[in-house]
Formats: structure tokens, C-alpha cells, sequence
């Protein structure tokens, strides 16, 4: 039986582990649950899955009979747990993540932001004390299954890209979209931070990021190509010009099962098949970056490293929720992102805790700019 903490439970891909876990009875124990706000489904998952610890952001008065609080950062250390899926959002990832690491844990790591911020430092632990990131997002997953059983070297690794709702929008109209029309996701059903990020393409970034950290491929051999249907997740190419692609139905629920049952594949009802009997069409297109310059800025940031990263990430973060809430239009995500990077001191990624701090400064700086 697999004994495993869920940090981010209510969230979208906390959310969809449970399903994983539901339809496996008797594989799993869910040790663990960690939320942010959401009291009432949290409580339900409690009552469902029964852990001995929980924790959530929003007061708990009083906890559930038989429950401990117990703050992620220490529950994710827990000798009874063996792997923790990381589905928190933004900055709150880093310390759990890298505490479960140093404690040797299996790490199913969804959340972008940790290894975004810090992927030189994730590296460093999971090679010193002999923890193991296993990736959840959707396409570092699918490079990590075509990297499966490969011994032979790389030359390209392709990440494709749906090029989101606004991919053939005139880009005179983009500073007037609104936010409900930037969350319609073309082929995805996600949360809506990924969901705008996806849409500024600031999210497919980010995966080029962790994938220079994942895989230790070098920046200049990682490419992002557009791919409007969602049905090749991503691809390797080896030296010999063979190219391998990992394939399905966009569905989250097979890259978490993925990581949960590493190295097994089992068979489960609920996700999707791709469907053979119909006719398909796989097409790709160049990326047009000046259609999306939260991608040039965040491939800029990833290279420069150091810190840089971490105040990419902190500005987006505000810069998303202040297009949500209607206070910046979308072509201004991009122009606070800049405003933020342009203002910082870059220095080097260390230290998690001076990094936190650098976090926290971006994120202060980036709602001050916001209009209010």
C-alpha cells in the first residue's frame, strides 16, 4: 500500500489525485491533506479519505474527530508517508517540497514554482539526500515517459504548446480580451491561474524551465512548438534524428497516475482513450513570440538564473490575479512581469530562505504597481 500526503487537496490537480486514488481502493493511505481555503471540500475529503493529519490555510474549529493539524512543512516529513504530490500554487510549494526531498521522499511535483524558483537547489537535494522529483505537469511527464528505458543522447527535447484561446487573435485586440474569454482553454480543463498562463504562455515557459532542470538538457537544445490539439504532450528527439512522443486525450489524471504508481502502468477506466476509429489531425506551428512576450521574458529569466526566476514568478503571480480582477488588462501581465524583473537586483539561488524574501519583494512591489 502506498502511503501518500496530497498538499493543495481542493485545488485542480489535488482534486483529480483523489480521483486517482478512489479508483484504486486498497492501493493507497492518504496520510495526509493540506488545502488553502476551501474548508467545506477539505472536509469532505477528510470524511472520505480518513487521514491522521490535515491542514488548511482558513481556521478548522473545530478538526475533525481523529485528525492532527499539522503544517505542510512537517507533514511532508512524516516517517509513515512515502510520496507526496505537490499541488500547491505559487512560492508555498518550496519548503514542502524541498523538506520532503531531504527526508528522502518521492516528490510527485505539480506545482511549477518550486523548481522554477529553484531548481539548482531541488537538484542539489534530491541528489544529496535521495529524494526523487517525479514530474506531474503534463509535459515534463511526457518527456520523462519517452525518456524511460533511453540511454542514448539527446538532441532536441519539444514541448508542445496549444498556443491557447487567443492564438490567431489579431494582436491589436489582445490589450481588450477579458478575463473570461482568456479562461476558455482551448483543450484544457484547469484552474485559472494555469489557465491565464497558459493563455500568455508564461505556463509552457515554465516548462522549459523545469526541464532544463529535470533533465539537464541545455537551454539551447529545449524547443516550444504549437500544437493546437493537445494530443502529443511532448517529444524527444535522439541524436540519430529518431523523435519519440507521448500521446493521449488531454487528461491530467494519467500523469498523475503516472508519477503515483512510478514505475508501474495500470489500467484505469477513467481516463480517457485516444480513439483511433475517428480521423485526426496532428499539426504544428512555429511559435510567433511576439504574440506572447511573457515567454521571451520568462526563457530570458531562466537563463539568467540566480534570482531572477523567483521575481518572474512572484510578478505573474500578482500580475494574473490583477487581470482577474479586472484591474490590468491582458497585454499588461507582460508589462508588469518586465516593470518587476527590470527593478531587481539579481543575485544568486543559494539559500530557499533568501529566496522566499526575494518572492516576498516581488510580490510587494508587483501590487504597487497594480492600479487601485
Amino acid at each position: 500500500m502506498k502511503r501518500i500526503v496530497v498538499l493543495g487537496s481542493t485545488g485542480s490537480i489535488g482534486v483529480q489525485t483523489l480521483d486517482v486514488v478512489r479508483a484504486f481502493p486498497g492501493e493507497f493511505e492518504v496520510v495526509g491533506l493540506a488545502a488553502g481555503n476551501n474548508v467545506e471540500l477539505l472536509n469532505q475529503q477528510i470524511q472520505e479519505f480518513r487521514p491522521r493529519y490535515a491542514c488548511c490555510l482558513a481556521p478548522m474549529d473545530p478538526m475533525p474527530q481523529g485528525v492532527k493539524f499539522l503544517p505542510m512543512t512537517e507533514m511532508v516529513c512524516l516517517s509513515e508517508m512515502d510520496l507526496v504530490m505537490v499541488a500547491t500554487t505559487g512560492s508555498v510549494g518550496l519548503i514542502p517540497t524541498l523538506n520532503a526531498l531531504k527526508s528522502g521522499k518521492r516528490v510527485a511535483l505539480s506545482n511549477k514554482e518550486p523548481i522554477v524558483m529553484a531548481g539548482s537547489i531541488i537538484k542539489d537535494f534530491e541528489g544529496r539526500f535521495g529524494g526523487k522529483v517525479l514530474p506531474v505537469d503534463s509535459e515534463p511527464s511526457a518527456i520523462w515517459q519517452c525518456l524511460r528505458g533511453e540511454e542514448n543522447d539527446i538532441r532536441r527535447l519539444l514541448i508542445t504548446a496549444s498556443g491557447g484561446p487567443f492564438r490567431s487573435t489579431p494582436l491589436e485586440e489582445l490589450d481588450q480580451v477579458s478575463p473570461a474569454q482568456a479562461l476558455k482553454h482551448p483543450t484544457w480543463q484547469m484552474g485559472q491561474k494555469i489557465t491565464i498562463d497558459s493563455a500568455t504562455l508564461m505556463n509552457k515557459a515554465f516548462e522549459v524551465i523545469e526541464s532544463h532542470w529535470l533533465f539537464g538538457v541545455p537551454w539551447d537544445q529545449i524547443e516550444v512548438v504549437v500544437h493546437p490539439q493537445s494530443t502529443i504532450h511532448s517529444m524527444v528527439e535522439f541524436a540519430d534524428g529518431s523523435v519519440k512522443a507521448q500521446m493521449g486525450p488531454p487528461d491530467m489524471r494519467l500523469p498523475i497516475q503516472y508519477a503515483l504508481f512510478y514505475p508501474q502502468r495500470l489500467p484505469n477506466d477513467m481516463i480517457p482513450r485516444l480513439d483511433t476509429s475517428i480521423t485526426h489531425s496532428l499539426t504544428f506551428q512555429p511559435l510567433e513570440e511576439d504574440r506572447y512576450p511573457c515567454f521571451g521574458l520568462a526563457i530570458e529569466a531562466g537563463r539568467q538564473g540566480g534570482s531572477c526566476p523567483t521575481v518572474l514568478s512572484a510578478a505573474d503571480e500578482v500580475a494574473v490575479h490583477a487581470f482577474l480582477d479586472h484591474k490590468i488588462g491582458f497585454t499588461g501581465i507582460p508589462r508588469l512581469v518586465e516593470r518587476v524583473l527590470s527593478e531587481h537586483q539579481p543575485g544568486p539561488a543559494r539559500d530557499p530562505e533568501e529566496l522566499l524574501e526575494v518572492d516576498r519583494w516581488a510580490t510587494a512591489r508587483a501590487i504597487e504597481l497594480v492600479p487601485h
